[in-house]
């Protein structure tokens, strides 16, 4: 395929804004068009709620939207995303499934990756974080001295942190009383310090998210919390209790470098 910007719909939308593009307000695209709500957003009624998707805030008007509709199609766009569906291995450096999507699948459709339908994993895999954060919050999972888990620290860096993150905090309204939940990311040492300090290791449950439990950052974090943990729990064997993973990789655990269980470590799928 030829590059993006060759491509004669890119083009076309890339002279019409060159024309266009410094007389597009905001302000005026709605007072010119009173209707413009309706006609620039979808309303999705699924049997989970309904979603609603507005672009009507953005810069775009009805020619705009047709010009990058066709830019689309006129690159596959749709054909993609099928592959995607299917269970194709369009990540191409890994030679592996991007199925995000199955995640999503509550209809429990098959989706199948070399011929093998991934449904029942994923299944098992949700039912285990379901049970997990069912623990935490009711207060059954309890720490090496007996008490509750009272907050919760995610140790990641990229899609590790940043997903959770924008989870959490989109959805917080929504939450009922539960553990307080912190991000930590950066390198920095500032930034797990910062955190730790506002923490009481009694009741503090980590969760070391990493693919690979090779990323240096994470595992960097990680160490330091745990340093920081064994300085009041004293014993090696309370990190169990306090420390949780989210790795494909169980490398690190059966060598005991990290001891955590084989039950405390979520596996995550490696088509994600």
């Amino acid at each position: 395929m030829a590059a993006l910007t060759q491509n004669p719909q890119f083009k076309k939308l890339k002279t019409w804004y060159e024309q266009h593009g410094s007389d597009l307000n905001l302000r005026r695209l709605f007072e010119g068009d009173k209707d413009r709500f309706n006609r620039f957003s979808l309303n999705l009624n699924t049997n989970h709620g309904h979603i609603l998707v507005d672009y009507s805030k953005n810069l775009v008007t009805e020619t705009v939207m047709q010009m990058l509709v066709d830019l689309a199609k006129s690159r596959g766009v749709e054909a993609a995303r099928e592959r995607m569906f299917t269970g194709e291995k369009i990540n191409f450096t890994e030679d592996r499934a991007v199925l995000h999507v199955a995640l999503r699948n509550r209809s429990n459709t098959p989706i199948l990756v070399d011929g093998k339908d991934v449904m029942p994993e994923v299944n098992r895999v949700l039912e285990k974080m379901k049970s997990f954060c069912q623990r935490v919050r009711s207060g059954e999972w309890k720490g090496y001295s007996g008490k509750a888990i009272t907050d919760v620290i995610n140790i990641g860096i990229g899609g590790s942190d940043l997903g959770p993150l924008m989870v959490t905090e989109a959805l917080k309204p929504y939450s009922a009383e539960g553990p307080r939940v912190w991000f930590v990311s950066n390198i920095d040492g500032t930034h797990i310090a910062k955190t730790l300090a506002s923490l009481n290791p009694e009741s503090s449950l980590f969760i070391i998210a990493s693919k690979t439990f090779t990323t240096q950052e994470t595992i960097t974090n990680a160490e330091t919390a745990k340093e920081w943990f064994l300085l009041s729990a004293k014993d090696p064997s309370a990190v169990a209790k306090h420390f949780v993973a989210l790795s494909t990789n169980t490398l690190p655990f059966s060598r005991r470098a990290w001891p955590v269980p084989g039950h405390r470590c979520a596996g995550l799928m490696t088509f994600f």
